[in-house]
């Protein structure tokens, strides 16, 4: 694709492809036509400073997909470590409730690192196929390619002549024909750079912050019932607000039932952490009923 653009006489092989009556038009017919009135394309450097200022402003600042991670890393460690703390308890030992749950914290959030810099590298590998693959196409079939075109613009119904000249200004730009291919019809978006390395240290960090808040308990208090139940209050009340705002942030935050679905959110993260507590509680007393040393 970074080479020179393709011959001119190409371009008049594929252009039956395109369609319709006006197929016969040349490239120099199709590029003398004023085509601006349907507005298929927005149009580009004629926005004023106010508008592009007042959009750029309200654009998120943060990448979509940190927040992702750190959700799905805040999730699991809010749920796992409870649990396994709640079932260690049932021991009697808070060293053991303590150097348990470290233990997992530490397992855990390494593997939901190495998932996550594995899954980030998986998706750069797949896009860097999916780029050789559509060179490989625009270099070697140039019919399929502007029929690839046409596709994409068939659902809008749109005039021919328009398709064509749109689909001559795109065969004739290498870079911008790359990039139309994977953004409309591949629908794949280039991955950062540091996007695996990035994933990877969020949902690390996400999962060890929420593990560690039902393990503070153990650190402070002696005695485990009364540190389980401590641990039990604030992972209620942590639960109940991570999945608050966990629903917000996909919802919005202002709104009745964006209200409603935040409080609907943050019950069901409390419902199933107990669950996870209550189940793991009652498999180590059926395992150990008396709560001594196990050896």
């Amino acid at each position: 694709m970074s080479g020179e653009p393709p011959n001119p006489s190409s371009y008049a092989n594929v252009m039956p492809m395109l369609g319709g009556r006006h197929s016969h038009w040349s490239p120099q017919d199709l590029e003398e036509q004023d085509f601006s009135p349907y507005g298929t394309f927005p149009p580009s450097p004629t926005v004023s400073t106010e508008t592009s200022s007042s959009i750029a402003s309200t654009r998120p600042r943060v990448n979509p997909r940190i927040v992702s991670d750190a959700i799905l890393g805040l999730s699991d460690g809010l749920t796992v470590p409870f649990a396994l703390s709640a079932g260690l308890s049932a021991l009697g030992n808070s060293r053991v409730v303590v150097v348990g749950g470290l233990a997992e914290l530490v397992a855990g959030a390494i593997s939901m690192g190495l998932g996550g810099y594995v899954g980030s590298r998986s998706e750069v590998e797949s896009y860097e196929a999916t780029v050789r693959e559509t060179k490989n196409l625009v270099k070697a079939s140039p019919m399929e390619t502007m029929n690839i075109i046409r596709q994409v613009f068939a659902p809008y119904n749109l005039p021919d002549e328009p398709v064509a000249r749109m689909s001559h200004i795109l065969y004739n730009s290498p870079e911008k024909l790359l990039d139309f291919l994977l953004t409309f019809h591949h629908k794949e978006s280039k991955p950062g750079c540091n996007q695996a390395w990035i994933s990877a240290i969020t949902l690390a960090l996400g999962y060890f912050i929420g593990g560690f808040i039902p393990l503070i308990p153990y650190f402070m208090v002696d005695q485990v019932l009364v540190a389980l139940y401590y641990s039990i209050g604030i992972m209620i009340f942590t639960l109940l607000v991570f999945g608050y705002v966990k629903t917000c942030v996909v919802r919005g935050w202002t709104g009745k039932e964006n209200i409603v679905a935040g409080i609907k959110g943050g019950l069901q993260m409390v419902v199933v952490g107990g669950l996870a507590a209550g189940a793991s509680i009652a498999l180590a007393r059926a395992i150990n009923p008396t709560g001594g040393a196990l050896f």
